[in-house]
């Protein structure tokens, strides 16, 4: 068997530790490695047992005493050692932690509690994400009943104590567990943890408390809200219980794509084919963003691949309207095909001018130049000749 872990160790305390110091420490350490927060885990297991086994002795003054004196041995006994956790009580270690898994010291949950949240999906279109817009979404919505106005009992009756556990909307359960007999806490069955039960149910709603229907509710979809981002209306959720509020509905947006932009946060990116002549001489081209078409001037000698920037056509931020990205925008020169005759013999006379051109002396290249765009372009013409 491997030596067991200084009981302070494993608590991560000193010698000189309060009961309270105890009491906190052991609550963290149960925290962490509990077996339920971490089923399966058999290591969590092992040091949520030595968590318990530490505090075990050391809350109690007199096994604290000896384990000082003496340590772990005054514990090692023939018949295999060990400690009876059943007589321990644990609500007020915990009660307010894993009000779940142990009885005791856990909050009665038939309080005022707050309704679910409805989920409602939403698609809309690249530019409705960039600048906003207004959509009709339809929802169940569980309106309150107005016979029984929400009790859910028939009129001239009112919902009772619940009798399986007394009002309190949960019931305790003691099971046999390797640390002993524990108690597990679970939501009333009867009650369903709300610590009223409804003998005579109301005619209308059927005992629910409320009437089922579609409504549909118009929501503003900010400008610069992005995929999967949502958009939240509030007290139009599931109904509260025992008085709680109502959930909201939030609106999960998926933003469809458009084959033109990407997004990247609030900047825009895309292509722009330009022809040579214009990559060479510069000139004016036609660049297509969210806002139309605007025109852009191209500098002299652009080449392939140069990427350029058009401040504020980006996304607006949702937060800040005022602020908005940048759309980059990369060009790509088109290499001309299917040339006429004339266009070609142009092309290699302006090639030749260029001071590019390669004179050919038995299928060689004889310059020893390295090929440049417009070694590369005068090969493209030469591969489409007919």
């Amino acid at each position: 068997m491997a030596d067991k872990r200084d009981y302070y160790e494993v608590l991560g305390i000193s010698k000189g530790a309060s009961e309270d110091e105890i009491k906190k420490a052991f609550r963290q350490v149960a925290k962490k490695y509990h077996p339920d927060m971490h089923p399966g885990d058999t290591e969590c297991e092992e040091k949520f047992k030595e968590a318990q086994e530490a505090y075990a002795v050391l809350s109690d003054p007199e096994k604290r005493r000896q384990y000082d004196q003496f340590g772990h041995a005054a514990f090692d006994q023939a018949g295999g050692g060990g400690f009876d956790f059943s007589g321990m009580d644990m609500s007020d270690i915990f009660g307010d932690l894993f009000g779940s898994f142990f009885g005791g010291g856990g909050r009665s949950n038939n309080g005022p509690q707050a309704g679910a949240n409805v989920r409602v999906g939403l698609r809309i279109s690249f530019e409705e994400a960039v600048f906003g817009c207004e959509k009709e979404i339809e929802f169940t919505y569980k309106e309150d009943c107005p016979t029984c106005h929400t009790t859910g009992a028939k009129p001239g009756t009112s919902p009772e104590t619940c009798t399986k556990c007394g009002g309190k909307g949960k019931v305790v359960y003691s099971t046999q567990s390797l640390f002993g007999m524990m108690q597990n806490v679970q939501t009333c069955p009867e009650c369903q943890g709300t610590g009223k039960v409804v003998r005579e149910k109301c005619p209308e709603c059927h005992g629910l408390g409320y009437n089922v229907k579609k409504i549909k509710k118009t929501v503003e979809i900010p400008a610069g809200i992005d995929n999967g981002q949502r958009v939240r209306i509030r007290g139009f959720g599931e109904p509260g219980k025992n008085g709680g509020p109502r959930g909201d509905v939030l609106v999960e947006v998926v933003v469809m794509r458009n084959p033109a932009f990407e997004r990247q946060d609030m900047d825009i990116y895309s292509k722009a084919s330009i022809s040579f002549p214009i990559a060479a001489l510069g000139g004016d081209i036609r660049v297509k963003t969210v806002d139309g078409e605007i025109i852009y001037t191209v500098a002299p000698g652009t080449q392939t691949g140069t990427r350029i920037r058009l401040k504020g056509k980006g996304v607006p931020s949702v937060r800040n309207k005022a602020m908005r990205g940048d759309h980059y925008v990369t060009l790509i020169v088109s290499t001309p095909t299917n040339l006429s005759k004339e266009a070609k013999d142009l092309l290699r006379k302006f090639d030749e001018a260029s001071g590019n051109s390669l004179k050919q002396e038995g299928g060689a290249a004889t310059t020893g130049k390295k090929k440049g765009f417009m070694d590369k372009i005068k090969e493209t013409i030469d591969d489409v000749k007919p």
